[in-house]
């Protein structure tokens, strides 16, 4: 079931990007938009390329392809502002234990993840696209 919805997904962002281009309205590639926001272009793996973003609302939804799951589901969704992305649903970080992330915010050299609680990584380990590595469960 799990693959039948991970298809769907990927087939309808495709699709969307299809439309898109045939009315000449192209997306700027996903490390672009993140680096206009002032986020780190590393945050997602490289293969993440299909995405929609309501400018509007500042709502990202990602989709994170099968193969490649770093603690990510298949679809990641957020709220996009100038250096922050919030209430991010499908997306863990180990603090002890893995914890479901609910905020990633920059602060000059620094990307703070928060998850409960907040935890600050180096921004540099961030700013290299990678690809993202399967893991049994999310």
């Amino acid at each position: 079931m799990k693959s039948i919805v991970s298809l769907s997904s990927s087939i309808e962002g495709g699709a969307k990007w299809f439309v898109n281009k045939i009315k000449g309205k192209m997306q700027k590639p996903l490390p672009d938009l993140l680096k206009e926001y002032d986020l780190p272009i590393g945050l997602f793996p490289q293969d993440a390329t299909h995405y929609e973003f309501n400018e509007d609302k500042g709502k990202l939804t990602i989709y994170i392809p099968d193969s490649s799951v770093l603690r990510y589901l298949t679809v990641v969704t957020g709220y996009l502002e100038k250096g922050k992305l919030a209430d991010i649903e499908g997306m863990k970080t180990k603090v002890l234990v893995w914890t479901k992330v609910a905020c990633i915010s920059t602060e000059g050299a620094k990307v703070h993840f928060t998850s409960g609680v907040k935890k600050s990584r180096s921004r540099d380990a961030y700013e290299v696209l990678r690809a993202g590595i399967m893991v049994d469960k999310f």
